[in-house]
């Protein structure tokens, strides 16, 4: 099994979390000690504790390891936006060799670390960066997440080539069904396989409340490379 998996999008709202939280799950399903990792999330919340995202939370809690929140997101924002114009309204400098810290930590502790993205593959973190180019400079396989809706096969194609493109292995891809009035679902399914070049892990049917239900069963980790 591989030390450490990015869990990419393709656009916010498809998504990457329900499919983390499957992926964690099932990987405690086979023994595995694990860390989920958000490195950047924006739309946090004010407590006592401090800032608090509700998705890195959400990790927090499907993993099998405890650890500490600030290591699982050393950087919550609070604006709910695009991470760029977060750190900048807050005058917070986002730092890969902080991102690349933790994670070389939880490294050392997990037997996988799930590292979840934030909105789609080319998120800025910066005014002239992208939260991709710290995934390329960590070399580390990436998992799609496709929400089944209009409009998702070009959104698919079209990250998963730019992924590849930026030299990265694409080990996978999951879909999640964020609509259940989608017409064509069979057919939509269908195109993915044969166009995304990628093993399908899994299909995560519409679930209400699906952060809250356990997903693991709808993830098949024997197509992961090992």
């Amino acid at each position: 099994m591989i030390d450490a998996i990015f869990i990419a999008g393709t656009d916010t709202d498809v998504g990457k979390t329900v499919a983390s939280k499957a992926i964690l799950h099932a990987l405690a399903t086979q023994g595995l000690n694990t860390i989920g990792y958000k490195p950047v999330a924006a739309g946090s919340d004010k407590t006592d504790e401090g800032m608090r995202n509700s998705d890195a939370l959400h990790l927090q809690k499907a993993a099998t390891l405890e650890t500490s929140y600030d290591d699982i997101n050393p950087y919550a924002l609070e604006l709910a936006s695009s991470p760029h114009i977060a750190a900048k309204r807050e005058n917070i400098d986002i730092d890969y060799a902080v991102l690349s810290e933790k994670l070389a930590q939880h490294k050392k502790n997990a037997d996988v670390v799930l590292v979840e993205g934030a909105g789609g593959w080319r998120v800025p973190v910066s005014d002239s960066d992208y939260l991709s180019t710290w995934v390329k400079q960590e070399q580390l396989p990436v998992v799609l997440v496709v929400g089944i809706k209009l409009g998702c096969l070009s959104h698919a194609v079209l990250t998963a080539e730019t992924i590849r493109a930026d030299g990265l292995n694409l080990v996978g891809w999951v879909a999640n069904r964020v609509n259940p009035g989608t017409e064509y679902y069979p057919e939509l399914i269908e195109t993915l396989e044969s166009q995304l070049g990628a093993p399908k892990l899994g299909e995560i049917p519409y679930i209400p409340s699906a952060k809250r239900t356990d997903l693991g069963k709808y993830i098949n980790l024997d197509l992961l490379p090992s």
